[in-house]
Formats: C-alpha cells, sequence, structure tokens
C-alpha cells in the first residue's frame, strides 16, 4: 500500500522492451537502492512494480503486459522523470490517502491555469472512471495524491501548489499529455457490497 506521497523524482536511465514487457533501470537519488529489498513495492508514477535488483543510485523493475495496456509505462524514454513512493510501512505517518498503486485507467491534461503562486489543472477522464471522482474527495495522478477541486461529467480540476510543481513531474506535462489515474479505492468496495442490494435506477450501469 502507498499513501501518494512522492519522495523522489527519479528518471529513466535504461529500458529495454521485449515481447510483452519492458525492463525499466531507474535512477533514485533520494532514495537509497541499496536498502531497497528484491521482491519489494516501489510506485513509479503510481505504477506498483516489484524491484528484481538494485545497486547504488539505481533499482530495476519489470514491467508486464497489464501494466502496459492501462498505464503510461509503455510510453516512457530514456530520460523520462518519474515519481517513485516506497511501499508503506505499519509504523509511518499516513499523511495522504489509501493508494493501491493499481491504475484503474487514463486521463489527459485539458488545461493548466495559473491561479496566483498554484496552479488548477484539469484532466478529461472516461466516465467509469469519474463515476468514483467526488468533489473534495482524494484521487491518485501519477502517484500523487491530490484533492479534487470540482468535477462533471467529463472531467475533474486539482489545484497543484508550489511545492507539488516541484517535487513531483507532473509540472513538467504540457496540455494534452496523459497521466495514470487511480480512483479512490473505498468508493468501488462500496459499490460492489452494495450491488445486487439496492434497487436498479433507470439507465444506470448493471
Amino acid at each position: 500500500m502507498f499513501t501518494g506521497l512522492v519522495e523522489d523524482v527519479g528518471r529513466i536511465a535504461a529500458l529495454e522492451r521485449q515481447t510483452d514487457a519492458v525492463v525499466l533501470r531507474i535512477a533514485t537519488d533520494a532514495i537509497d537502492a541499496t536498502q531497497l529489498a528484491l521482491g519489494e513495492s516501489v510506485a513509479v508514477d503510481g505504477c506498483c512494480l516489484t524491484v528484481t535488483e538494485r545497486k547504488p543510485g539505481e533499482f530495476q523493475v519489470l514491467a508486464g503486459p497489464e501494466t502496459l495496456a492501462r498505464t503510461t509505462v509503455g510510453r516512457f524514454a530514456q530520460g523520462t522523470r518519474v515519481n517513485l513512493e516506497r511501499a508503506m510501512l505499519a509504523t509511518a505517518r499516513f499523511g495522504g490517502h489509501i493508494v493501491a498503486g493499481h491504475v484503474d485507467g487514463l486521463g489527459e491534461i485539458a488545461s493548466k491555469t495559473a491561479m496566483g503562486p498554484a496552479v488548477e489543472v484539469v484532466f478529461k477522464a472516461g466516465p467509469e472512471l469519474l463515476r468514483y471522482v467526488v468533489e473534495k474527495g482524494s484521487i491518485c495522478v501519477d502517484g500523487i495524491s491530490l484533492t479534487v477541486n470540482r468535477v462533471d461529467g467529463y472531467s475533474f480540476a486539482v489545484g497543484l501548489i508550489p511545492h507539488t510543481l516541484e517535487h513531483t513531474s507532473l509540472g513538467d506535462k504540457q496540455v494534452g499529455a496523459a497521466v495514470n489515474l487511480e480512483v479512490d479505492i473505498v468508493g468501488k468496495y462500496v459499490e460492489k457490497l452494495l450491488t445486487g442490494h439496492l434497487p436498479a435506477r433507470e439507465g444506470s450501469r448493471t
């Protein structure tokens, strides 16, 4: 489990494309890669990936077919900056929200508007994701826990403060860029538990 609080912005040092997978070597300064255990989970732009090798300054992960199909990992190139977070310790402070590192789908940056020192970013997303997005709720964008300022049937908006712009890679992305989205898992569990116990509404999904 993760919290959506980015520990470091790493860099894709090298990548090897295989038939249905990509092997990534990720360079990091703030995370001591030698302290990562083999088999440990690290969120890379919000995708939970498993450490397969490590050495001073970098670690290696493999992204399989499901990850490549649902996330932006297949679009990474050498030099791409990525948000990194190690899995949460049971003894750590919980500063963000519950993040599984299981990306639900892609969004797209629709607009960026300066609002004083902050920037409002609007993301377009499909209805299958937006059904779980609520105003003042949490959403994970490229591994970053963010608060939803407003939402409609086509998009949602968040505000990025200077700290977020400086310490994550999201400020690098321009209008039209794709992002990884993970909706609040609590909403999905509630829907699953209630399915079959509430009367169906006309036009609702079954």
